[in-house]
């Protein structure tokens, strides 16, 4: 490279340089707004968000059956223990 190109291509970063300035000095470049901590703010519902399944009860006479068996089991554990 020549001198002279050299010189011609500090002068264009220079001018390049000093329009970066002048739009940061005049506060008319873009700003990137800062988020706040924590948690983000929840979405609103919209028609496309899947509806939650209604909770399921157990009935009394399933609880029973299950309190059954987990009772023969700790019986058949117990038995093996001995």
């Amino acid at each position: 490279m020549a001198l002279k190109e050299v010189i011609a291509l500090i002068d264009a970063e220079i001018a390049a340089l000093k329009q970066a300035r002048t739009l940061l000095a005049t506060g008319s470049a873009v700003t990137v707004a800062k988020r706040k901590p924590g948690r983000p703010p929840k979405e609103p519902a919209t028609a496309t968000t899947p509806k939650r399944k209604k909770k399921r009860n157990l009935s009394p006479e399933g609880r029973a059956r299950i309190a059954e068996a987990a009772r023969k089991r700790w019986a058949a554990q117990k038995r093996v223990a001995k």
